[in-house]
């Protein structure tokens, strides 16, 4: 028997490294930088916790698997920040999508 990845886990990848996107969209330039890890954590935790859930499991659900799910997911999701979206300016310009001129 070969191992592969089901679906689940590519798209538990994807969503990660989106995850520095969307904290960017919901966040502001002058959002503590601790804040923003804090909501990007969170939200890749929640990601590895639904992840685990949605992939099929002949054994059933394992929180072991989860956690380490959330990790990557954590990881993936910093890495995609400094590594990509940022030096590209992708996330300059989430953090000004919604500000409105006063």
């Amino acid at each position: 028997m070969q191992p592969h990845l089901d679906l689940a886990y590519w798209l538990g990848l994807v969503t990660s490294l989106v995850l520095p996107v969307l904290v960017g969209l919901v966040t502001t330039r002058v959002t503590n930088a601790g804040w923003k890890a804090v909501l990007l954590l969170f939200l890749s935790t929640a990601t590895g916790f639904v992840t685990e859930y949605a992939a099929p499991h002949p054994s059933g659900y394992s929180v072991g698997t989860a956690a380490v799910l959330a990790l990557v997911s954590f990881g993936s999701g910093v890495l995609a920040h400094f590594g990509f979206w940022k030096p590209v300016g992708v996330s300059a310009k989430a953090q000004d999508s919604f500000v409105k001129a006063a």
